[in-house]
C-alpha cells in the first residue's frame, strides 16, 4: 500500500489587482439595425461620411489604445498566475523556481499518456496546472 503525501495547494504571489477598463465587447456599427450582423465582432468603419468614424457626440464607442490593460497586470489570469504553455515534462521543469508566478497549461495537442506524466511531475514540483482535468476519463468499475 503506497500512500501519497497530499501537496499543499500552490497560491499565486500577492500582486497588483487586475482591473479591466472595459469588459463589454465593442458593438459593430449598425449591428442594432441589421440582423445579419447582430452578433458579429468589431469591424473598423471606413465610410467617408461616417458619424462613428468621425467620433461625433452620441455615437458608439470604438476600440482605442486607452482601453488597454495595465502593463503590470497584462495577461494575468483571475487566479493571479500567468499562463505558460507546456508540451512535455522537460518544459515543466522551467517553472520549478517560478511556481508562484506562472501556472502550466498543457497544450491541446498533448496525448493523454503524456498529460498524466506532466500532471504527476507538476504535483511533485508543486506547480499549478490550469487544465489538469482535460482529456482525463474516470474508469468505470
Amino acid at each position: 500500500l503506497v500512500r501519497r503525501k497530499k501537496m499543499v495547494k500552490v497560491a499565486a504571489l500577492p500582486g497588483k489587482a487586475v482591473v479591466k477598463k472595459r469588459t463589454k465587447k465593442f458593438a459593430r456599427h449598425f449591428s442594432n439595425r441589421f440582423i445579419k450582423i447582430r452578433n458579429s465582432s468589431w469591424r473598423r468603419i471606413h465610410g467617408i461620411d461616417s458619424r462613428v468614424r468621425r467620433r461625433f457626440k452620441g455615437t458608439i464607442p470604438q476600440p482605442k489604445i486607452g482601453y488597454g490593460s495595465d502593463k503590470a497586470t497584462k495577461h494575468k489570469l483571475p487566479n493571479g498566475f500567468y499562463k505558460f504553455l507546456v508540451y512535455n515534462v522537460k518544459e515543466l521543469e522551467l517553472l520549478m523556481m517560478h511556481n508562484r508566478t506562472y501556472a502550466a497549461e498543457i497544450a491541446h495537442s498533448v496525448s493523454v499518456q503524456k498529460r498524466k506524466a506532466i500532471i504527476e511531475r507538476a504535483e511533485q514540483l508543486n506547480i499549478k496546472v490550469t487544465n489538469a482535468n482535460a482529456k482525463l476519463r474516470t474508469e468505470e468499475a
